[in-house]
């Protein structure tokens, strides 16, 4: 299972990510540019130590990921489909846009059926924070799997 963040802009909402991740045994990838720095001081600040039980990988094009013939799962406010509606896999990619502007539109073209929302209340005109609905997603697609560790166990 692998989290992949479109173009992060927040270093707090990545921080709790890697807590979520890093307790899952969840493999996080960080499309560039970030909206913040990678240096230790930041990401001890936003992440607390989770950051020293995963290895997120910076990658600089999202659509290199999509075409690795694993299975993935896009996830927008805007979408219609509900999350629970994936069997996912252990190798699936979970895939979600920043805390601005989401996910680029050339995505929902090229890819309308694999993009899922979380239901929330109509008429908001607003959306979860972005850590929580990794959280959601996450805890879902890892209680299909029988809570089972598909990456690295905290030791």
């Amino acid at each position: 299972m692998e989290v992949i963040l479109f173009q992060p802009e927040i270093p707090q909402n990545t921080g709790n990510i890697v807590r979520t991740c890093a307790i899952t045994g969840t493999h996080l990838s960080l499309v560039r540019p970030l909206g913040f720095s990678l240096s230790k001081r930041q990401l001890r600040r936003a992440g607390l130590d989770y950051w020293d039980y995963i290895e997120p990988t910076c990658v600089d094009s999202l659509e290199e990921k999509c075409i690795q013939g694993l299975p993935f799962y896009f996830f927008s406010s805007k979408a219609t489909t509900p999350y629970t509606e994936i069997s996912f896999t252990q190798n699936s990619l979970l895939i979600f846009g920043n805390e601005t502007s989401g996910l680029p539109a050339l995505f929902f073209e090229r890819w309308p059926h694999l993009f899922y929302t979380i239901p929330m209340k109509p008429g908001l005109n607003r959306c979860l924070n972005l850590s929580n609905a990794v959280s959601i997603v996450l805890y879902e697609a890892w209680r299909q799997l029988r809570f089972s560790f598909s990456y690295t166990q905290m030791s």
